[in-house]
């Protein structure tokens, strides 16, 4: 039966092929969602970087806003920054609908949290608001983290953490304070089976790290054992 339904998968994939070929998200081109030279081209967000926030500095080491307010993640790591390519790969995940992308953008997701050795038991996604979800139909974040979850043999645990009241986007966010603020309370995690686990907290894109950090708090409060965020891309 399993066989069945894995060929019958197959065939309909090769169908909406046909129909809806592939094109690649980073430059256009047919074939894949992603390609090799595009995924290949993305920017790591490479080191020095604050080995908290993963804010960019001059030295190895943890920054200074980190050392006077320590949020509540235990570290912080982004793939790639926000820019080019990779900007693009999440525009395409998140506005305009081609969760397609999840798969491709998890596998490099993968590769960062082995380089960066981020130990985990759960994969957990931020939440986006009820408003906001109904909206667009889907939480990004989710997709990633559920895809990367299959990529690293881990549970994702997608009501993990809820959002209990909406907040304004924090792209629109003029400055850090103003960030924590928005997201301050904006998390609660009713989860007990989180007590004692080590999460993995997945968005597509982070710049302060505020709502990552609110989210830690929230499953911190519940038992988690430990936080480590992974954003996609960190607008530096």
């Amino acid at each position: 039966m399993e066989r069945a339904v894995s060929v019958a998968g197959k065939l309909g994939q090769a169908v909406l092929d046909l129909v809806f070929p592939p094109r690649c998200a980073g430059c256009g081109g047919g074939g894949a969602f992603l390609c090799d030279a595009c995924a290949a081209s993305l920017p790591w967000a490479a080191p020095p970087r604050c080995l908290r926030c993963w804010r960019p500095t001059a030295d190895v080491g943890v920054c200074s806003h980190c050392r006077a307010a320590p949020p509540a993640f235990d570290g912080l790591r982004a793939a790639f920054v926000y820019t080019g390519a990779a900007r693009e790969l999440v525009h395409a995940l998140k506005y305009r609908g081609i969760t397609v992308l999840a798969a491709p953008m998890a596998s490099l997701l993968a590769e960062a949290a082995r380089r960066y050795e981020l130990a985990a038991d759960v994969v957990v996604p931020v939440p986006l608001s009820g408003l906001r979800r109904r909206t667009r139909g889907y939480n990004q974040a989710e997709a990633l983290a559920r895809a990367l979850g299959r990529e690293l043999g881990l549970p994702a645990w997608p009501g993990a953490l809820e959002r209990r009241r909406h907040a304004p986007p924090q792209a629109r966010s003029a400055d850090m304070e103003e960030r924590r603020r928005n997201v301050e309370g904006a998390f609660v995690s009713r989860e007990p089976g989180i007590a004692g686990r080590r999460a993995l907290l997945v968005d597509d894109v982070t710049t302060t790290g505020a709502t990552l950090a609110a989210c830690a708090l929230a499953l911190k409060e519940a038992g988690a054992r430990s936080v480590c965020g992974l954003a996609f891309a960190r607008e530096d």
